[in-house]
């Protein structure tokens, strides 16, 4: 990839870049479809731009329905045209005794993680405020089918459902537009819940935020276009819009945010 584009990306998404054109280099070398884990919307990001410099090979991505977060990308030649069985989806309900139990977000994300696998087999878990769901590799269903038999205390099952079956998610999300000091970490979550600096800049150093699903610990960590931050007892924030400076030399953003409940 050239320098020009390179310096768009950070030092620490170097490895991340290597990868995407290993699978671009395969893609046209090899004149035929690859097919990668579930990416972040940052990685998916990076890819795009990547693809853009390029006029024999094009992507598609899939998390299995339209307001996907976490998506498996296909890279293929220009000749080729994508199917829904490509991207190797399944979707998975949980079913467990509903008049007897709550389940949380963050009970099956951490049964599904603890499970013995890498996250990036697994992509969005969602729900109705009942139903609970998640889509996985296909690859991988005949194993969490096997593992994945109770979260805590509770007894469940995983029954495979058609993608179309996915359910109507509560997400939650409302977008905002507001001005920053800087695109710091710590600023951005003070803008997003409406904290102080300090107290933000505790949370992230007491390892309390996640950064794009990994762990985050630097205050004054540079964010960039749709990272995505977990704040613990807070809620989530993704950075969709950089924008100009105010006279006050403030930086214009729009975040979309959900509040835990």
């Amino acid at each position: 990839m050239n320098d020009n584009l390179k310096q768009h990306f950070r030092d620490s998404e170097a490895p991340f870049i290597e990868q995407v054109t290993g699978w671009l280099q395969q893609a046209a070398d090899q004149y035929r479809p690859i097919l990668t884990a579930f990416l972040n919307p940052r990685q998916v990001y990076i890819a795009q731009t990547m693809v853009n410099q390029l006029d024999d090979v094009r992507m598609t991505a899939n998390g299995g329905y339209p307001q996907a977060e976490l998506k498996r990308v296909l890279f293929y030649p220009d000749y080729y045209e994508p199917q829904a069985a490509d991207f190797q989806l399944t979707l998975f309900e949980v079913v467990y005794p509903v008049k007897f139990a709550t389940l949380k977000h963050g009970q099956i994300l951490g049964t599904l993680a603890n499970s013995g696998v890498e996250r990036d087999v697994f992509g969005d878990i969602i729900s109705d405020g009942t139903t609970w769901q998640f889509f996985c590799e296909t690859e991988m269903a005949d194993y969490f089918s096997d593992q994945i038999d109770r979260i805590g205390k509770t007894k469940l099952h995983l029954t495979a459902q058609p993608l179309e079956s996915a359910i109507d998610a509560q997400n939650g999300w409302e977008t905002i537009t507001t001005t920053v000091s800087s695109l710091r970490a710590d600023s951005v979550i003070k803008a997003a819940f409406n904290l102080s600096r300090h107290h933000a800049k505790e949370m992230i150093e007491g390892s309390h935020v996640r950064l794009n699903w990994a762990d985050l610990n630097k205050a004054d960590y540079e964010l960039a276009l749709l990272d995505m931050l977990s704040v613990n007892h807070y809620g989530r924030v993704r950075l969709v819009e950089i924008g100009g400076e105010t006279k006050k030399a403030r930086l214009r953003i729009s975040l979309n945010i959900i509040h835990s409940k």
